[in-house]
């Protein structure tokens, strides 16, 4: 399986938990034996302003992060370029899924989720995709971003069981036929990250239903990274969700 990444991430742009030493280390060394890397190229700035303001490219340019946000975002539309074909995972960073248009938050500065399935739709690859984020705190900068654009379909699972929550998963892809099927891949509903709920095997159930529905309905697929804040199992959760979404 293809993973999207650059050494670059490892680098502290930021005083965050999501810069923070070590994080992506932590993926990276878990998966490292199981996926073959691929080098992350930054997104073009018209991409980026197909979601975001001037305004907003300017202040991330400003607070001088323009360079690693540019580069998680490009890393986000070579995750779902490959994924059209074959699964793919986007291990980049800044996360993006707090980015609206014309601000942001929570450790995010550009949508790379939003970026990379605008990119796809504007060269016509996609018309129809499923947005489901399985992080802890709701994808308010993606519902912003595509919301009201027609032809995305946005799910936040929210659930006080594993049960509850792969059972609203299982819902949303049978609900309709898409194109393309992403994940915002936030592991901190962890049982040992801040959410406290979902075990290794659950992740391991969410790549595999994705990847069942995908291939019995022709869609592409692929996740990029959002939260995951423990380092001791962050790399561990990653690693569970990317074997239920690579091929058999």
């Amino acid at each position: 399986m293809k993973v999207v990444w650059s050494e670059k991430f490892v680098d502290c742009y930021a005083a965050d938990p999501a810069a923070e030493p070590g994080r992506m280390e932590a993926i990276r060394d878990v998966i490292s034996d199981h996926v073959s890397f691929v080098e992350a190229t930054p997104a073009s700035e018209v991409d980026i302003a197909r979601c975001h303001t001037r305004r907003h490219i300017d202040h991330v340019r400003r607070v001088g992060v323009y360079d690693i946000a540019a580069l998680a975002a490009g890393g986000a539309i070579q995750a779902a370029e490959i994924g059209l074909t074959e699964p793919c995972f986007g291990l980049i960073r800044p996360p993006g899924h707090h980015a609206s248009a014309d601000s942001c938050w929570g450790f995010c500065y550009f949508n790379n989720l939003a970026i990379a399935l605008e990119k796809l739709r504007s060269e016509a690859r996609i018309t129809r995709a499923l947005v489901l984020d399985i992080d802890l705190h709701f994808g308010d900068g993606t519902v912003d971003i595509l919301g009201d654009r027609g032809y995305a379909k946005l799910v936040n699972p929210s659930a006080n069981s594993p049960a509850d929550f792969i059972g609203q998963v299982d819902g949303a892809l049978g609900a309709d036929v898409y194109d393309i099927i992403a994940i915002s891949a936030g592991f901190d509903y962890a049982r040992d990250d801040w959410g406290r709920l979902l075990r290794e095997s659950d992740y391991t159930d969410i790549g595999r239903m994705v990847r069942e529905t995908a291939r019995n309905t022709g869609a592409g697929f692929f996740a990029i990274l959002e939260g995951g804040y423990n380092h001791r199992v962050l790399g561990h959760n990653c690693l569970a969700l990317l074997e239920g979404l690579r091929e058999d």
